[in-house]
């Protein structure tokens, strides 16, 4: 992924012309191309050409040259927990990419979805219209037409879609609060987020769901969906993610672990989230909500099991 950040000459403009002018490289037809087919994104969500960005933006190109990813059809197991006429809900398993790209070109979300409905195909990134990193597991929609894709998308921008995640992380929490730091990329560390003042605002709500003796499982909402989010802000509490070898590179130990414990934490695979619960508007009943969730998947429901 080739990463930019919208300037002041660009605030405002649309989507497209600033890309063009970022991408010097490429011309304004590739650019457009790469839009629609969901190549492009702004703040890691898909856009429209016509689409507003603003100073501050960040916008990331996977450039595909050739045939050198596949977004054909793989049979490749998901766990579909709900499907109907404009979109599915998938309960996604860790471990598993969102989409072909740089450094993963096949045995993606995006091919399962083109396996299970090869229609799908015909939509930008076979209808995937929000994201989960890969060793995050939980709940997506996806989008299947045109028209629920840009429904979802301009529920998104416009903070009308609810999400709550739920982790298990090193250190106590007590009761609920609120983190309310903005968020930036790591100039240091391009696949990084950090706090900072100056980045895009970024809010999240942490609620206590048990104490374990020096481990906490938390359920957290988030009123943004930054990049990271969830992992920066609490990695930035002192309250880092089990397993989240990014924002816990030291693999953080609460004191009084006992022995036989210990290297089973600094060993948990992927980082112990889940995108548990998310609500949105229905299209087409004004007043309506669409709910799913998800329950833990045995690998958290082991964790919690050992530190209990």
């Amino acid at each position: 992924m080739i990463h930019k950040n919208v300037n002041e000459k660009q605030h405002n403009s649309r989507l497209d012309h600033a890309a063009t002018s970022l991408y010097e490289d490429f011309s304004r037809s590739q650019i457009q191309r790469w839009i629609s087919q969901g190549n492009l994104l702004v703040n890691g969500e898909i856009l429209k050409a016509k689409d507003k960005v603003h100073t501050g933006d960040e916008i990331s190109l996977d450039p595909i040259f050739e045939n050198r990813v596949s977004w054909d059809g793989e049979d490749i197991p998901i766990n579909i927990l709900h499907e109907e006429e404009d979109f599915i809900i998938v309960n996604k398993s860790p471990g598993l990419v969102m989409h072909p790209g740089a450094g993963c070109h096949n045995g993606t979300l995006a091919n399962a979805l083109a396996f299970h409905s090869p229609e799908l195909k015909q939509l930008p990134r076979c209808g995937i219209v929000h994201r989960l990193d890969k060793d995050t597991s939980g709940l997506l929609v996806v989008a299947k037409n045109e028209k629920f894709r840009n429904f979802f998308v301009n529920q998104l921008q416009d903070r009308a879609v609810y999400k709550k995640y739920e982790a298990i992380v090193v250190g106590q929490v007590i009761g609920s609060f609120s983190i309310d730091h903005p968020l930036e990329r790591d100039p240091r560390n391009r696949i990084k987020m950090r706090v900072t003042d100056f980045g895009r605002d970024a809010l999240s709500h942490v609620s206590l769901i048990k104490f374990y003796s020096g481990y906490s499982h938390v359920s957290v909402e988030i009123e943004t969906g930054r990049t990271h989010q969830i992992r920066v802000h609490l990695s930035y509490q002192k309250l880092p993610i089990i397993g989240d070898s990014l924002y816990n590179p030291r693999n953080l130990i609460a004191k009084n672990t006992p022995k036989n414990l210990i290297s089973y934490l600094q060993n948990f695979p992927r980082q112990a989230l889940h995108a548990a619960k998310i609500r949105f508007p229905s299209m087409k009943n004004k007043g309506i909500f669409h709910e799913f969730q998800a329950n833990l998947p045995q690998d958290m429901q082991s964790l919690i099991k050992k530190i209990e």
